[in-house]
């Protein structure tokens, strides 16, 4: 089990600051704390002039909501950075490698690496998927990782999403407003740049379009459309990526095309970058009473006119019960031992676990295998007795449903909060986008922060925040850099 104690990302032991923090550190110091709430400010009436909501289901406020932003940057070094890209790539490698196996040959079935119900009892597994390859063998074109640090060069992966992952948007525009309140800051640090995601991404989304597509294929993004509480990332995309923003009612399958109508007339599509979920995309094939998606899609992309990006039946391989497998997933399709590690995990399915979980429940998380948002979950420690004996109650009744973990010892990053600033808990969603040219990382990603003190929730939907992520050099590399170019000089 993971050690409770929290690991500071900018203070070391003794009151030391890290040497990637050096500039941050001077900066806050100067910096009085109401210029800090200033700049907060300003970065808030930013975000509402740009229109950056989200909404929360079921909420009873369903009134749109800002993410609260901290101005306060989270520094990631190059070299640490560099062990997480390797981890990345090596997992999305795996993830689309194992699709490519339980809808074709089943070999990791067949040898009792992961059990079959598991994979045929998933409510994401799509039967009209079988026998079926995805172009270039590509499931999933855009991942999103969560990662959690606890410690120096100790990353874990939190979770996979592998359907319609979110938060990209943020994190570009996060880069936006920081660049623009805080230019000093900005320019003091040799910063990766985060700005060339969208142009990596359509490179990626054209590179697997479909033999049949004309020279430049033709890329679209299907919405939900407006009251989705992704819509303005939607929007943003299409326009960053310089594509049509397009709903189902804006598109028709005519012989196993698609298309998008157009005061011109019917217009091929060639790679589909839908986001909406695969109940929902074709009437035909998943649910009929679907308005969101578009009647003969799936036959379109089965007839190899059409690239659907992600995949359908993807949601398999982000099962929070198929994350457990990952260290053995990746060690059979690759050959080596995952560079990222899991967190501990009991499967509830299991009976020897399920009684560890009910008698170690005032100490452990408890999820839903679909669960998200931070949703549908038992945060042991922070729950009442009450809470913990109904959880008690759900799991007795559905132990398949469930995974339970240690309490995670998120790293902290400073914050600046209503009484200054302040450690807090955050995660990381870096993304990975992986086309017929191999596999990127844009470097940084979104980072997710519990604004509330004491909180290990950072999912926005719970009142988390975001923070940009800078990947910078390594002060000490930069340093024997420069004494190495002395020397020689």
């Amino acid at each position: 089990m993971l050690e409770q104690s929290f690991w500071d990302e900018m203070n070391a032991s003794g009151g030391d600051v890290r040497s990637v923090y050096a500039k941050i550190d001077a900066w806050l110091r100067e910096t009085p704390p109401d210029v800090l709430s200033a700049r907060r400010s300003q970065a808030e009436l930013l975000f509402r002039r740009i229109g950056i909501t989200f909404a929360v289901y079921g909420s009873k406020d369903a009134s749109e909501r800002l993410i609260p932003f901290d101005i306060i940057p989270r520094i990631i070094s190059q070299s640490e950075w560099g062990l997480l890209e390797r981890g990345l790539v090596q997992r999305v490698k795996a993830i689309n490698a194992f699709l490519t196996d339980i809808y074709g040959a089943r070999e990791i079935l067949r040898a009792g690496v992961v059990p079959d119900d598991l994979v045929f009892r998933n409510p994401h597994f799509c039967p009209q998927m079988a026998g079926r390859r995805a172009p270039h063998d590509i499931w999933v074109h855009i991942a999103g990782i969560d990662i959690v640090r606890t410690g120096e060069n100790e990353f874990y992966v939190l979770e996979d999403n592998a359907r319609t992952p979110s938060g990209v948007s943020y994190m570009l525009e996060n880069r936006e407003v920081m660049m623009r309140l805080l230019p000093d800051l900005f320019a003091a640090h040799r910063i990766a740049p985060v700005e060339n995601y969208t142009d990596l991404l359509l490179n990626c989304l054209r590179s697997v379009a479909p033999a049949t597509a004309a020279r430049e294929p033709v890329v679209a993004l299907l919405t939900p459309g407006q009251f989705n509480s992704a819509y303005y990332e939607h929007s943003f995309l299409a326009d960053r990526l310089g594509v049509e923003l397009v709903e189902g009612s804006d598109l028709l399958v005519r012989d196993d095309v698609l298309y998008m109508r157009t005061t011109q007339g019917p217009k091929r599509i060639d790679v589909l970058y839908r986001r909406i979920d695969d109940d929902y995309l074709d009437p035909l094939a998943f649910r009929p009473d679907s308005v969101l998606g578009v009647p003969g899609v799936l036959n379109a992309y089965h007839a190899g006119n059409l690239t659907l990006s992600n995949a359908v039946g993807t949601g398999v391989a982000d099962d929070k019960a198929m994350y457990t497998y990952m260290p053995e997933i990746v060690r059979f399709y690759l050959g080596e031992e995952a560079i990222l590690k899991n967190v501990p995990t009991w499967r509830c399915r299991e009976p020897d676990a399920l009684a560890y979980v009910l008698d170690h429940l005032h100490e452990l998380v408890v999820k839903e295998v679909n669960g998200s948002g931070g949703y549908g979950m038992l945060v042991g420690p922070h729950a009442t007795r009450e809470e913990r004996a109904a959880f008690r109650e759900k799991l007795l009744a559905d132990p398949v449903n469930y995974i339970a973990q240690p309490t995670l010892s998120l790293s902290t990053c400073p914050t600046f909060v209503e009484s200054g600033v302040a450690p807090r808990h955050v995660d990381l969603r870096p993304f990975v986008l992986t086309g017929a040219n191999g596999s990127r990382v844009v470097p940084g990603g979104l980072t997710r922060v519990a604004m509330r003190e004491g909180s290990l929730v950072v999912n926005s939907s719970q009142g988390g925040g975001t923070k940009d992520t800078w990947i910078i050099e390594d002060p000490d590399m930069r340093a024997l850099a420069s004494f190495s170019s002395q020397r020689s000089v």
